[in-house]
């Protein structure tokens, strides 16, 4: 999958932008602050209807404007697609495809597909159970619209759940209720958990392999699924995990068991590299981490997604920087940095400058 155009009209730093990158590798070069990120910031947001960095859309229209507006075209095996999302400062935002509204925000999903390599990846690997589960979510969706349509089910089931929950603490008649809930939730909880085992098997198995490329085959990285419900992926074990911690839910007014709780653990030699690994390893763990989610988007789609790398050339070191460049080939990329010196072995095949919301071609 090629981007072959990309426009940014009051996205962020930038009133207006246009963009026609080349298929290889495509460097936006400028100081911190000039809108370097905003720009891989616009492009993931339509590979996955979100920004990576904030939750409020709000947020991503530009000062003063009444709307944002990111279109982004690309050239898949099957032919051309457009993507366009339009964020108004009032009102639900709009999503076009092929330039006609959908009502449903899954169908987004596998048009335009990119995996974003960010400093803030470094959180995947040390925070708690939800940045690794957004990982997984974030990387299936795209390749797998029934996991987002599922999850969107489920989210809304553990919604209805929690208020009912909270609504028996005080007003028993609503318990009978919560066996609709749980049954939901045991159907969207299984399919979910499915999902994630093959997925995480398959991200492993390729994790292991890129891991010891990087780290010259001194160590061996593992990703292993810790499920909430470890009896299996059948709807009829989350139902029963629910229906035994419901007193336990009633008392703290929330849904204990299920795939909402379920984490991802990363060995690096065996130990947990969040808890006893060195800054060093948990970068190479991430790193390898999203080098393998390219591969395994490969496999299932046949065809390379785009990959955004935001401002961490300058944070690896020579030998894992070669590592990293030595995979470009072929893979159309978007790189940010503030030093030409950082690309140092990479192609490059277009390149801009960035400042204050305005990119100048670099001849």
């Amino acid at each position: 999958m090629k981007i072959t155009h990309a426009q940014l009209t009051n996205f962020r730093s930038y009133e207006a932008c246009e963009l026609t990158p080349c298929e290889g590798v495509n460097v936006l070069l400028g100081d911190n602050g000039q809108g370097k990120t905003n720009v891989l910031e616009a492009l993931y947001l339509c590979c996955v209807g979100r920004s990576h960095r904030t939750r409020q859309d709000r947020e991503l229209i530009r000062w003063g404007a009444d709307f944002a507006d990111v279109k982004v075209e690309a050239l898949r095996r099957d032919g051309s697609h457009e993507v366009e999302i339009v964020l108004p400062s009032l009102g639900r935002r709009k999503t076009k495809i092929a330039g006609q509204e959908v009502s449903r925000s899954g169908e987004l999903m596998g048009h335009v597909t990119g995996v974003l390599f960010s400093p803030e990846d470094l959180r995947t690997v040390k925070d708690g159970p939800a940045e690794r589960r957004r990982f997984v979510d974030m990387g299936l969706a795209q390749i797998r619209p029934a996991y987002y349509y599922a999850l969107q089910r489920y989210n809304r089931a553990l919604k209805q759940r929690n208020e009912t929950l909270k609504a028996a603490a005080v007003q028993p008649q609503y318990l009978p209720t919560l066996d609709s809930w749980d049954e939901q939730l045991a159907a969207a909880g299984a399919e979910l958990m499915g999902h994630r085992r093959t997925y995480i098997k398959k991200l492993s198995d390729v994790a292991g392999q890129t891991h010891r490329e990087i780290s010259s085959d001194r160590e061996r990285l593992e990703i292993c699924y810790l499920p909430s419900v470890s009896m299996g992926d059948d709807a009829r074990d989350i139902a029963e995990a629910l229906f035994g911690a419901r007193e336990t839910d009633l008392r703290r007014l929330t849904t204990s068991v299920g795939p909402h709780r379920d984490d991802v653990q990363i060995l690096v030699e065996g130990r947990d590299v969040r808890a006893y690994g060195s800054q060093g390893q948990q970068r190479t763990a991430a790193l390898a981490m999203r080098l393998s989610e390219l591969d395994v988007m490969k496999e299932e789609t046949g065809e390379w997604p785009m990959l955004m790398l935001d401002d961490v050339m300058s944070e690896l070191d020579p030998g894992r920087r070669r590592q990293l460049v030595s995979r470009l080939q072929g893979i159309q990329t978007f790189i940010t940095c503030t030093d030409a010196e950082d690309l140092a072995g990479a192609e490059v095949g277009q390149a801009w400058r960035v400042e204050n919301g305005v990119l100048k071609a670099v001849e």
